[in-house]
């Protein structure tokens, strides 16, 4: 008599199962915002671009891993069928990418093109901000060592320039790219004038400081355009910190003890503030490298002391190179509190919580301030783009391919902001969270008898029912 239950028999079969509900989302928003003829117009023969580039754009949202896996993905019969695709070849996706960089331009424009037909946006402000991305091998010569964000200098790089509109949009409408060791101040007007005929006059420009210059604001003022940045300090505003006590001070954000003061010139105005909270995170950031730094003279001091070679990461490593050090610590001359009073006299300005912001329209310092931190939205576009999107890194292609392939990562992250855009529901879900739930709705393809197929759709939940429903009503 049977006692207990049995384990069940799994017997192989031929079923497969996949992700479908990227997908259909890609589809759609594809055939709404005509993208078709945006693309078609580049390749007239052979297999249909449209079709490949629904494929490449889904697979940038599903998987994700390098144009040969792309293919391994797309290839199979059931996904071919739903790109109404025929078999084809890795390097047809190559050329594909190929094709986008070669006429990038013309395609970025037709997208702008698109959006701005297909979407009355209640506002043309922009938020502007550049990033690099890691790019391997040699054979492109977009890669450059520069300042690396991705925390790489070792390895080349390219540079990015995104604009987006701002809250409460938040859609990116353009992409550049750049060799690795441009700076952001040069970099700016090609990103600039890539988006600067789609807005409307007295449109407000957001960057940071980094892209700061007299140049670049008054190319924005010359097109009639209003600009906010933040600027950095000089020893020009050392008089202003030191007597700011002294002003007729506005209380902004009591909570993070937030105070400031206008300065209005007659082109622009400067808007200065002191944030208790930033002072005392700085003077814990300057307090940790006082000590990483006297942690680091005692070490090469001991290395002196007892005739050692210097530690690894004190040496230049490099065969090609030799050198002969000759190093002295004034460790030897001071007792550890009088070396951390040098080190406080060397490392503490007196700017510590001190921040301006610099903007041809006269704001209220609150708008200003808000308005800046709402720049942070850019911030998130890029974090997505890189680790969630995943552009980065980049392999070894040629030019076109590089820009190519920077495209397919711009259209994906723009349907996941055109999602949040529509849906109220999805305006503060991350790129991870959407890709998740329109990963979760699956197809099973149940081979039956006589070569009939059965297509079995699960894992409906609310965000990719609310999605897929939505759009089938607007399409």
């Amino acid at each position: 008599m049977q006692q207990k239950l049995r384990t069940y028999d799994i017997i192989p079969n031929e079923n497969i199962c996949f992700p479908v509900g990227t997908i259909v989302a890609v589809n759609q928003l594809y055939d709404i915002l005509d993208f078709p003829t945006v693309f078609g117009k580049h390749k007239k023969n052979g297999i249909d671009i449209n079709n490949l580039l629904k494929a490449l754009v889904s697979y940038k949202l599903t998987d994700n891993f390098s144009i040969s896996k792309a293919h391994d993905w797309i290839k199979r019969d059931e996904v071919l069928d739903i790109f109404d695709l025929e078999d084809f070849s890795e390097r047809t996706l190559y050329r594909v990418l190929e094709t986008l960089g070669n006429n990038r331009e013309t395609i970025i424009s037709d997208i702008q093109d698109r959006l701005f037909d297909r979407y009355d946006f209640e506002h043309t402000n922009i938020n502007m901000d550049w990033t690099s991305i890691v790019l391997y091998g040699d054979k492109s010569p977009l890669g450059k060592y520069g300042y690396s964000r991705d925390h790489r200098p070792d390895k080349k790089q390219i540079t990015l320039g995104i604009t987006e509109l701002a809250d409460p949009i938040n859609v990116p409408i353009g992409i550049t790219v750049e060799q690795g060791n441009m700076h952001d101040q040069k970099h700016f007007r090609k990103t600039y004038q890539q988006v600067n005929k789609r807005l409307k006059q007295e449109s407000l420009v957001v960057f940071d400081k980094g892209a700061h210059s007299i140049e670049n604001t008054a190319m924005i003022m010359a097109d009639d355009m209003q600009y906010l940045t933040a600027r950095k300090l000089n020893k020009s505003d050392d008089k202003i910190i030191a007597n700011f006590g002294d002003f007729s001070l506005e209380t902004i954000d009591p909570d993070d003890g937030i105070y400031g003061m206008k300065i209005v010139k007659p082109s622009s105005v400067n808007y200065f503030y002191f944030s208790e909270k930033l002072q005392i995170e700085q003077l814990e950031s300057r307090a940790r490298k006082i000590m990483r730094q006297i942690e680091e003279a005692k070490e090469i001091q001991e290395s002196i002391d007892k005739n050692k070679k210097l530690p690894k990461k004190f040496r230049i490593n490099n065969a090609l190179v030799d050198v002969v050090y000759s190093l002295q610590t004034k460790l030897v001359n001071l007792d550890e509190e009088e070396a951390i009073k040098l080190l406080e006299e060397r490392l503490i300005t007196g700017r510590e919580g001190f921040f301006c912001l610099r903007s041809s329209k006269n704001l209220t310092l609150k708008q200003a301030l808000q308005t800046y931190r709402k720049k942070d939205s850019i911030e998130k576009i890029i974090n997505s783009l890189k680790n969630e999107i995943e552009i980065k890194p980049l392999r070894v292609w040629s030019d076109a391919s590089v820009y190519g392939a920077i495209i397919i990562g711009f259209i994906a992250q723009l349907f996941i902001s055109l999602l949040r855009y529509e849906f109220n529901e999805l305006k503060h879900k991350s790129t991870k969270f959407i890709k998740n739930s329109l990963l979760n709705l699956t197809v099973t393809v149940d081979f039956l008898k006589e070569g009939a197929k059965k297509y079995i759709y699960a894992n409906f939940d609310a965000i990719n029912t609310l999605i897929l429903r939505q759009k089938r009503a607007k399409s």
